[in-house]
């Protein structure tokens, strides 16, 4: 990974919190972050990380136990993350931790050490948790939390690592995702659940509902200020059009997650017809379950590049490409042919080459049926504002400035 005091120059990630959830249109609170690519060793290996990301996520298991996450799952480095400058202690420590939807433990110490302050509680219990790209496991205290200028959470859990692996340049996770998450990872408390950041901002008053809106903006460099994160509301400022709201699936394990039901179509023929899986920024590339993955590469024509392990096209095949639609209830998010690609510009950080043209779309690694089918990656979101609503359990879409851009 990079350095992050060198990555931390350019991108703002703004927490706004108002009184109405609904709209947030001037952000009184923001928090310096970095979109990070880590090539610390070597080349980027996408496919990699996000399939081991995706067997992680699909072991979760909905019962009280601690080890929820089974099976033999491959451990890679984190690839690709957007890093928060959070606040620890009084005064304050700072730590560069990845923001993740799809994980829910808030921990440090990865790289910067923990420092104890007159704020530091050591609660005694030990906390572990698993990750597609890494893991730790340490001891829980409780500890002012600092997000941006002015906005504090007092008592919040966070977890100390004595030992890490995958996190290589960053301290830790800030996690965003859903409360159940949390439950089993203090080792002697597999029933017992942990509130999370976004759970203690509205219990504390700051944030009216449990809500976070998420802005991400396509980018061809390896660090940009293309991102926003949004508390308590949304900020109307960075999406177009009404936003569209779905409820969470009931179906597992997607359920455990930002899990909805969706469809799949190339063009006018249904490649994955509706199912549950996931929307997660945790995730780089959009994944399909494997006979939709194969009905996609064989409608656009691509081929497996050995090197990437990415589908490639060639010129003539780009400009052939169809929309690729996700029907979302009674609405449908389109990636244009331009949103489907890696950002040409960004090839040779991927171990890939400066002309070639590669497809941001691949293979979840398993059938259709097994109730997480799909993950909407960043890929993804960079073409849609997105809403995490826990108050109305519901995910929310609308399109942006961005969603036909041709960027890549």
């Amino acid at each position: 990974m990079f350095p992050a005091a060198s990555l931390l120059t350019t991108l703002l990630l703004a927490l706004s919190i108002a009184a109405s959830p609904v709209e947030v249109r001037n952000s009184p609170v923001t928090l310096p972050i970095a979109r990070r690519l880590n090539t610390s060793g070597g080349a980027i290996n996408l496919v990699q990380h996000d399939q081991s990301r995706a067997a992680a996520l699909k072991s979760f298991k909905g019962d009280s136990t601690l080890s929820r996450r089974t099976g033999s799952i491959t451990v890679t480095n984190d690839a690709v993350g957007y890093i928060a400058e959070v606040g620890v202690g009084s005064p304050a420590t700072n730590y560069y931790l990845i923001v993740d939807t799809g994980s829910s433990n808030t921990w440090v110490g990865a790289d910067t050490k923990y420092v104890k302050t007159s704020t530091s509680v050591d609660t005694g219990d030990a906390v572990e948790v698993t990750y597609g790209s890494g893991s730790f496991s340490g001891t829980e205290y409780t500890d002012t939390v600092t997000l941006g200028s002015g906005l504090t959470i007092t008592a919040q859990s966070i977890g100390v690592a004595a030992t890490s692996t995958g996190f290589t340049g960053v301290d830790g996770i800030i996690g965003i995702g859903p409360l159940i998450l949390t439950e089993g990872t203090l080792t002697n408390y597999p029933d017992t659940t942990i509130p999370t950041v976004t759970d203690n901002l509205y219990s504390q008053g700051i944030i009216s509902e449990i809500v976070v809106g998420i802005s991400f903006e396509p980018t061809t460099t390896e660090s940009d200020a293309n991102g926003e994160l949004t508390f308590g509301g949304v900020d109307a400022t960075k999406y177009t059009g009404t936003l569209a709201y779905t409820p969470l699936t009931t179906t597992e394990p997607a359920s455990y997650y930002w899990g909805i039901n969706e469809s799949i179509t190339y063009g006018t023929t249904t490649i994955l017809a509706e199912t549950a899986g996931i929307v997660d920024t945790g995730t780089t590339l959009i994944l399909l379950a494997s006979n939709a993955y194969d009905e996609y590469k064989s409608a656009t024509g691509a081929t497996l590049d050995a090197t990437t392990g990415l589908l490639r096209i060639t010129t003539t095949q780009y400009s052939a490409l169809k929309d690729l639609n996700f029907v979302v209830g009674s609405n449908t998010y389109t990636l244009t042919a331009n949103a489907q690609i890696w950002p040409r510009s960004l090839n040779t950080y991927i171990g890939g080459t400066t002309n070639y043209i590669y497809l941001v779309v691949n293979d979840l690694g398993t059938p259709s049926g097994e109730g997480l089918d799909f993950i909407n990656g960043y890929t993804f979101l960079e073409r849609f504002y997105s809403v995490f609503d826990t108050t109305h359990s519901q995910v929310g879409f609308a399109t942006t400035a961005y969603t036909d851009a041709t960027t890549n």
